[in-house]
């Protein structure tokens, strides 16, 4: 009798990684917080060390029809930057390691470093070190940001309480719509290489898309109204997927508000025009790179007011379940639409 055989996309990337590290446990006392949140926490004496790393391949996670190697360069590193302040932390140095094809002259490998250089100043981190191999297709780029957290300042996915406060910020589903925006494009471009592509309009939602920004001044801006979240999260998946994930972590449920949620206008018009349902968009789009956390309610009154940062929801018992509610009052169980690497790389190559 053959073996039997699961499919990857039958499981999706976070029940595969479960899976497949089930049966790791940490051995050493430094080692503070593993696999299971947005960096892993290191004990190395009078504050914690972070590290996190992420990969991004070409045809699955960038397209470099419309994808500037500047901007691919800049974006590479912000997620990993994003990542760093999803645990309040402060991104110091990053690692680059890149495989790559003979189809990719000298000059263009200068362009993305110049993308990661430019991101690197903005960011005032360090290139420390990486590897470069060659690829039989295609470009892969592989970064490993370190940072610092003071102990009693870092945010883990498992400390959401219930009663706790949702809140996100910026706004939600601009990278989403870019995206659909450039691929729209694309296609014309396609049909007729003459054809010049309509970018203007979208000028914002592209951005949020090519070029997206970690919200270390939201961290900054914390640390001085002593506000530590209880559990945060960057938005890379979508704001459904990130909840669910505080959900799992925490053993406890979530509620937000559609009425709450923060859709910039030209999002919203601009999803609408694409017969688009903008809070799907909102919800599960992702790619936005803002923070979800959640506060205790004592500490409302510091963001209050704040122009960047929306209470959204509260978190409930385990047992309540995940839930959106309707700007209309009805209660609608809370799905994730995430982004699955796997499911995505099948109906590639179909």
């Amino acid at each position: 009798m053959p073996e039997s055989r699961t499919e990857l996309q039958a499981l999706g990337e976070f029940k595969l990684i479960d899976g497949l590290t089930k049966k790791f446990s940490l051995r050493h006392s430094s080692s503070i917080q593993g696999i299971g949140d947005d960096a892993a926490v290191i004990d190395v004496g009078g504050q914690y060390m972070l590290v996190g790393t992420d990969m991004l391949l070409e045809g699955i996670h960038f397209d470099l029809t419309y994808c500037p190697l500047k901007h691919l360069g800049y974006k590479a590193v912000a997620v990993n930057v994003s990542d760093i302040a999803a645990m309040n932390g402060r991104a110091e140095q990053i690692t680059v390691s890149m495989a790559v094809s003979n189809r990719f002259s000298v000059e263009a490998l200068q362009e993305l470093y110049e993308g990661i250089y430019l991101a690197c100043e903005h960011y005032q981190i360090d290139l420390v070190g990486g590897d470069t191999s060659s690829s039989a297709a295609g470009l892969v780029i592989s970064i490993t940001a370190m940072g610092r957290v003071n102990k009693d300042e870092v945010c883990l996915r498992k400390g959401a309480r219930p009663y706790d406060l949702i809140c996100v910020t910026g706004d939600l589903g601009a990278a989403y719509i870019g995206l659909q925006v450039l691929n729209r494009e694309k296609q014309v471009f396609q049909a007729d290489p003459a054809m010049q592509p309509v970018l203007e309009p979208y000028k914002y939602m592209v951005e949020r898309q090519l070029k997206p920004e970690a919200r270390t001044d939201i961290v900054q801006a914390m640390g001085k109204l002593q506000l530590v979240p209880t559990a945060m999260i960057d938005i890379s998946d979508g704001l459904a997927s990130e909840l669910f994930h505080i959900s799992k972590a925490a053993g406890v449920g979530m509620t937000i508000y559609e009425d709450r949620l923060p859709i910039d206008k030209r999002t919203y018009d601009t999803a609408v025009a694409f017969n688009l349902d903008p809070i799907m968009c909102a919800v599960n789009g992702g790619e936005d790179y803002e923070l979800l956390f959640t506060i205790k309610q004592q500490d409302l009154k510091k963001v209050e007011g704040h122009p960047d940062i929306a209470l959204i929801g509260h978190v409930t018992e385990l047992s309540q379940g995940s839930h959106l509610v309707t700007k209309s009052g009805s209660v609608v169980p809370l799905r994730a639409q995430g982004w699955e690497h796997y499911k995505h790389a099948s109906q590639n190559n179909k």
